[in-house]
């Protein structure tokens, strides 16, 4: 059975869901005007969950929002690691 590497690495600066503050959640990234870190929902999606069951767990954010995180995490690897 393959090993999945779950660790993410993104930086999350540029996408324009996430903001950091200090004092809340640490200054970790987090999707704007929440408390969710997008690791969480990219590790999720990344060990076989789908989009929909993952917005199950976090029905704050829409499935658009959830796509654009996914997406975003994704090609950040793919720039970043060759």
């Amino acid at each position: 059975m393959a090993k999945l590497d779950i660790r993410v690495d993104i930086d999350w600066t540029d996408c324009e869901l996430i903001e950091q503050i200090p004092g809340k959640v640490s200054g970790r990234p987090i999707v704007r005007g929440t408390r969710i870190m997008p690791d969480g929902i990219v590790n999720s999606y990344d060990m076989g969950e789908s989009i929909e069951d993952i917005h199950e767990d976090w029905p704050s954010l829409s499935i658009a929002q959830i796509k654009r995180l996914i997406e975003f995490a994704h090609a950040h690897r793919e720039q970043s690691y060759p």
